[in-house]
């Protein structure tokens, strides 16, 4: 009798701290990891490990949320975004691993279980991912303003973002990075930080993604070096893209170019200066030498802007895409500077490319819309 009740406790109590686990995901659509009938669709044990650390939404969930892949949201490295809605009433966004990706199997884990490990409000949040034959799909929190840069680039959507939120979008990033690099139970390095990796919710607050080229890094880790550089054009730090080295200061120089960016509304990879083929970054550079910072400042953001905070966050971004490492400051600093808690030092030379002629530079308007490379190193 005694052996009888402690078994209906037990079982009480597993079921109990089962729901809790579920708790906060799309109840009635996902499933608590369990073999598939079809082993061969993970390719690797490996795979199947990372595959099964997370919550598994089966494939007609998928087709009947997205109305069979009907509400396409936009396009990256990794395939199509689709809008989509679960029957309990939540929106979700599918990831959908395109047969001619770039990327594959390796960044489909490595997504799949960083964001497993770290579910926090910081990140766009994982519900789970699906793995159907040779599908590979991941699902997400749905963020109703969509990318970054689906705002800042455009010449409509831009107005909309006055100082003040552009001014809050980049403090925003900056406190998420610092999350991943500080304050995580992880030391994540994102290795691919730019605008259409940035989302924005409803409050236009923002929220970090996509992990596939994401690395975790020792307590006492300071660098790592790779012989397959992986990033975005205009993004990449000097060091990681000639020598493979990466670190912390590889997410603090793409930062830098997003503070620019955000600043001045134009892609860090357009051609400024026509004659000289300069970058946003060698553009802003060269105004602050001469002392004409000022000529960054979009024009769609308004006159209602206080220049102090402007003029800092130029200075700031200009730190952190100093060409030496050791030279950017960490993200607590970057912080404090950006809020003016700290005086900002003067920068030195930012990287950046000049002296490509466009005439004859056939890659020109390709580079604008490039969004993933890989560099084999020597």
């Amino acid at each position: 009798m005694v052996f009888c009740v402690v078994g209906c406790v037990s079982r009480f109590i597993i079921k109990k701290i089962g729901t809790r686990r579920l708790q906060g995901r799309p109840q009635r659509a996902i499933e608590e990891a369990k073999p598939f009938a079809d082993e061969n669709a993970f390719g690797s044990n490996s795979l199947k490990g990372a595959v099964l650390s997370s919550p598994l939404i089966e494939f007609s969930t998928v087709l009947s949320a997205t109305n069979n892949f009907n509400d396409k949201l936009g396009a990256g490295g990794f395939g199509p975004v689709y809008k989509g809605r679960l029957p309990d009433g939540q929106e979700i966004a599918i990831k959908r691993l395109s047969n001619s990706s770039s990327q594959g199997s390796e960044e489909f884990k490595n997504e799949v279980t960083v964001l497993s490990k770290l579910q926090h409000r910081n990140l766009v949040r994982l519900f789970g991912c699906c793995v159907h034959g040779e599908e590979k799909m991941l699902v997400y929190e749905y963020m109703p303003n969509n990318s970054l840069d689906s705002f800042i680039f455009d010449e409509t959507k831009r107005s909309v973002l006055g100082w003040k939120l552009r001014y809050n979008i980049i403090q925003g990033i900056g406190k998420r990075l610092l999350y991943l690099h500080q304050d995580s139970t992880l030391r994540i390095i994102h290795r691919d930080l730019k605008a259409s990796n940035v989302l924005l919710d409803d409050d236009f607050i923002p929220k970090i993604s996509d992990f596939g080229m994401a690395r975790i890094f020792g307590e006492y880790q300071r660098q790592a070096l790779t012989h397959r550089i992986v990033g975005t054009y205009g993004y990449i730090a000097p060091e990681y893209a000639m020598e493979g080295k990466f670190s912390e200061k590889s997410d603090v120089f793409s930062f830098g170019v997003l503070i620019l960016e955000i600043v001045c509304g134009r892609r860090n990879s357009s051609l400024i200066d026509h004659e000289w083929s300069m970058n946003l970054v060698g553009h802003a550079w060269t105004l602050w030498q001469e002392g004409r910072p000022s000529e960054l400042i979009d024009a769609l953001m308004g006159t209602t802007y206080s220049k102090d905070e402007v003029w800092r966050c130029i200075q700031v971004g200009l730190l952190c895409v100093q060409e030496l490492p050791g030279d950017r400051p960490a993200m607590p600093l970057v912080l404090r500077m950006l809020c003016g808690d700290v005086g900002v030092p003067a920068p030195k030379r930012a990287a950046f490319f000049v002296g490509r002629a466009p005439a004859d530079d056939k890659d020109t308007e390709s580079g604008n819309h490039l969004t993933y490379t890989e560099l084999e190193g020597r």
